[in-house]
């Protein structure tokens, strides 16, 4: 099977990361919720000839098979979990085979976001687990040096302090996952220094003493940053900030979903960029993929969850 063009690199090793992680195993079950679209087929048919992925088809059969024949792929390579007439039915029944151990991952169809994290956070049949539930992208950008990962762009609106500290804490566990030991994160903000006036400036300097004090063993966690010296350790120098960090920072983490969504479409849409992303903090990885988003996306982020998935 033709494979989309590797214009991004990173992420393609991603992808062979994740294949061979697999190599000698059987290849993890991934839950495809409600893939009754043509994108997603063709999204299930690219993951499973990658070889890295088995994707499990959860939904109406009726439409899994309509969408398959629009999309001119095999339905019958995969094995279909008939789940009942709507979106929520798959997405209830996708969250019931993980607590049964049945799947290492989920990954969006067509349904409405809404639709599958509803059943992922229901309190008495979800996937929730101590942490806050949060999301991390990973970056390929054309002038950066290595991976980068800004988190939280998707998930949480407006976060507390508290809830930042969950986010920074599933995004470092990702990246020691993919073997990044010590992974250097960069604390967003307006502006460099801490102000009253501004309060991400204030959860900033609490992170890093809580990074200080031994909360995320083996991260090197700084700021308040403004976006420029964390990207840049040129910017750093000209503004004479002392960091270890700065223009190498393997993780941003932003101050609210506004900052973040908008710093990751500009990466992608300005920047060139393209990025794979999780949803963290579940009992396992779920890929929540856009219409938007690119094919290599699309792949590298059920590469990511597998690597995530361990």
């Amino acid at each position: 099977m033709n494979q989309p063009a590797a214009t991004h690199p990173r992420l393609s090793a991603l992808v062979d990361r994740a294949r061979q992680q697999v190599q000698g195993h059987a290849a993890p079950r991934v839950g495809l919720v409600y893939p009754c679209d043509a994108l997603a087929l063709d999204a299930a048919q690219r993951i499973a000839g990658a070889g890295f992925a088995l994707p499990v088809l959860i939904g109406p059969r009726a439409l899994i098979e309509s969408a398959a024949e629009t999309a001119r792929v095999n339905c019958g390579t995969f094995e279909i979990i008939d789940a009942g007439p709507g979106p929520s039915d798959a997405a209830n029944h996708a969250t019931g085979l993980v607590r049964k151990g049945a799947l290492a991952a989920l990954m969006k169809g067509s349904l409405h976001t809404d639709e599958l994290m509803s059943a992922v956070v229901n309190k008495a049949t979800g996937l929730r687990t101590a942490s806050r539930i949060s999301h991390a992208f990973l970056f390929d950008l054309p002038r950066y040096h290595k991976l980068l990962a800004l988190a939280d762009c998707v998930v949480n609106i407006a976060p507390d302090l508290k809830t930042k500290h969950d986010i920074l804490g599933n995004a470092v566990r990702l990246l020691q996952a993919l073997g990044i030991a010590q992974p250097q994160v960069a604390i967003v903000t307006a502006v460099e220094t801490v102000n009253p006036a501004i309060p991400a400036t204030l959860d900033a300097q609490a992170l890093v003493l809580a990074a200080r004090a031994g909360a995320w063993p083996g991260a090197v966690v700084e700021g308040p940053f403004g976006f420029d010296n964390a990207f840049s350790a040129e910017a750093a120098r000209i503004k004479k900030m002392d960091s270890q960090l700065a223009g190498n920072a393997d993780l941003m983490l932003m101050p609210d979903l506004n900052a973040g969504n908008m710093l990751y479409k500009s990466f992608n849409y300005v920047g060139g960029g393209d990025c794979a992303g999780l949803v963290l903090g579940a009992s396992v990885p779920i890929v929540l993929t856009s219409r938007a988003d690119s094919l290599q996306s699309r792949i590298a982020s059920v590469a990511l969850a597998v690597l995530a998935a361990g």
